[in-house]
């Protein structure tokens, strides 16, 4: 019987290789950081624990899982990407705890201005920028209520903020959720939000949803945040309306193009609130620990022929 290649991108510590190692003990794996893997190691593999170039896996001949340490997975599900007998599976729920204190720390800067005080700091002056706003009291409208979304509600709504979701199942209201809805009736809630959060995959029913005339339904000083895919909000539009006054400010993670090109002029705007990408990642260390269990259980499911927790693709559903 011929032995399964596992090939591993994640940064294990030698105590989760054991653990990997331990489970799949007939198999053979091999490490490699995500920025040295070749097309060559990609192609042979049976099972991939991380991301890899999506180029890579084009008409992998032996490839039966992939397993991605990112919760979006839209470059994987282009057209010819994913070999028509492999599972792809993803890290949804390892990233809401970094991603909503992001949101938050955003939220705040904007809201206390701490921006123009960092700026004053920098220039060494003593000085007040006047009146600042809160979350308290406020409406919040959460786009995308999964786990970053659902993570970020529960922190304004700690912070004695009203909470409205918007999610595709609203068969069942968390409790920190006043009002939940489909995205049917955004157009609705939009001119009722003091903050708005965005936490949408990128889809092509997403790209640039947020367009001018859906921005221009928004509140007049309400807050614009997107920590999803820059791509379902329009750059120029959300530029446009900054300049004019029609935000408090605006906080993005992500942002379309991306990078946001040097010469950009959202980077020279105040009030926007700009962070490359990096408010999941691995930079706080629970979140790799999530993605590393997330990978583990679904070693531990496949190794017993058991169906598979996040699967964004899978051979019987084409």
């Amino acid at each position: 019987m011929n032995k399964l290649q596992i090939l591993v991108t994640l940064p294990l510590e030698h105590k989760d290789k054991i653990r990997f190692e331990n489970t799949a003990k007939n198999e053979v794996f091999e490490y490699i950081s995500p920025g040295k893997v070749t097309h060559e190691q990609v192609q042979k593999a049976n099972i991939i624990l991380g991301n890899v170039p999506p180029e890579f896996v084009i008409n992998s001949p032996n490839l039966k899982w992939l397993q991605l340490n990112s919760a979006g997975a839209d470059e994987y599900l282009k057209e010819g990407i994913m070999p028509e007998q492999a599972i792809l599976t993803n890290s949804v729920g390892a990233y809401g705890l970094a991603v909503s204190e992001h949101l938050l720390a955003m939220l705040l800067e904007i809201k206390k201005k701490l921006y123009l005080y960092r700026d004053n700091q920098n220039k060494h002056l003593w000085k007040s920028e006047g009146s600042v706003t809160s979350i308290y009291n406020s409406t919040a409208l959460i786009v995308g209520m999964g786990d970053i979304g659902g993570e970020f509600a529960k922190r304004i709504k700690a912070l004695g903020a009203y909470v409205i979701g918007i999610k595709r199942d609203i068969s069942n209201k968390p409790d920190y959720a006043d009002e939940l809805y489909t995205m049917d009736s955004i157009k609705q809630l939009l001119p009722r939000a003091d903050i708005i959060s965005v936490s949408l995959p990128s889809t092509p029913q997403t790209y640039k949803f947020f367009s001018e005339d859906i921005l221009s339904l928004t509140k007049k000083g309400s807050v614009f945040l997107n920590a999803g895919r820059g791509n379902t909000a329009d750059t120029d539009a959300l530029c446009k309306l900054l300049k004019e006054g029609h935000f408090e400010g605006i906080g993005l993670d992500v942002t379309d193009p991306e990078p946001l090109p040097s010469g950009h002029p959202l980077w020279s705007i105040p009030n926007a609130i700009i962070t490359p990408h990096i408010s999941g990642h691995y930079h706080l260390h629970a979140t790799l620990e999530n993605i590393i269990n997330i990978s583990y259980k679904n070693l531990c499911l496949y190794i017993n022929n058991k169906e598979l927790i996040n699967i964004v693709l899978a051979p019987k559903a084409r």
